[in-house]
């Protein structure tokens, strides 16, 4: 790499970068992370597919492409599109998953997360790894049954990919960080957190004390901000305009040098969030400067 780039790139870890450009096959990758604001953190701001569900996946992409995103977190239950048969579930075939691939590499976005999965036994947790591997993904954004958390531990470590315990609200398992840390105690350090700040909210948590106590093993975040617990298909609002805390959040994980993928989500007005999206994109990196 030339000594120019390297100024560029000051800051962000060589092993950080080395990781995105193993993920990507060396494809035009630096030229995006050091046209961002939030790489000089390590960080790597992406989209949940989810915000896009009344789409298929096809025309997700095109979606954040027109917000200035580059990076996906896949949702398995999201139709494929193009013509091509099946959802994004982790159980498609070969055939299926090189058709997706090739799909991700022509729109010029990396599929670096996948989930939330909520795969039961040992087999399906495989496969799910299996086709993480095989995409390219870093993260698997997951809810596993307390049995299987020793499983998907392991294979952690066999595929070297992380998986992100995620917080759904009440009466879920993991809605609290105590439980949460209770579960990946003693396990791989590839088991963490996905931090969903909004879900805190709901769940009467402060997001900022909740990103506190899990310091240290934060994976992935999925960002969204709320106005209100109630009413929860009205309540999402742009960044920053609601209960989420989201510059003292943004201040906390710079304190703890979180390294990894902050997932957009956006659930409010499905047919047109691309705009409420920009916006929120808008007002982090304004944050970050």
């Amino acid at each position: 790499m030339k000594k120019t780039k390297l100024a560029i790139l000051s800051g962000v870890s060589w092993v950080f970068l080395s990781l995105c450009i193993s993920c990507t096959g060396g494809k035009n990758i630096n030229a995006t992370i050091q046209e961002t604001t939030e790489a000089k953190y390590g960080w790597i701001l992406g989209a949940q597919a989810y915000t896009f569900k009344k789409f298929t996946f096809s025309e997700a992409l095109q979606k954040i492409d027109s917000c200035g995103l580059k990076y996906v977190e896949a949702y398995p239950g999201q139709p494929i599109g193009e013509g091509i048969a099946g959802t994004m579930h982790f159980s498609m075939d070969l055939a299926t998953r090189a058709k997706v691939k090739k799909m991700l590499a022509d729109r010029g976005i990396q599929m670096l997360a996948y989930g939330v999965v909520k795969a039961s036994g040992a087999a399906q947790w495989e496969k799910a790894f299996e086709f993480g591997k095989f995409m390219g993904v870093r993260t698997i954004t997951c809810e596993p049954a307390e049995a299987d958390l020793d499983i998907v531990s392991a294979l952690c470590d066999k595929y070297q990919i992380n998986a992100a315990i995620h917080n759904h609200p009440p009466p879920t398992a993991y809605w609290s960080p105590d439980a949460v840390l209770n579960a990946v105690k003693g396990r791989s350090a590839r088991l963490g957190v996905c931090a969903d700040v909004g879900h805190w909210v709901r769940s009467g948590l402060d997001p900022l004390e909740c990103v506190k106590k899990l310091s240290g093993r934060i994976l992935h975040f999925h960002f969204k901000d709320i106005s209100q617990v109630e009413n929860r298909s009205e309540s999402e609002v742009i960044w920053g305009k609601g209960l989420c805390k989201i510059p003292a959040v943004i201040q906390e994980m710079k304190v703890q040098d979180f390294k990894g993928m902050i997932s957009v989500e956006y659930e409010h007005n499905l047919s047109n969030q691309v705009g409420p999206v920009k916006e929120s994109i808008r007002y982090f990196r304004n944050e970050l400067k």
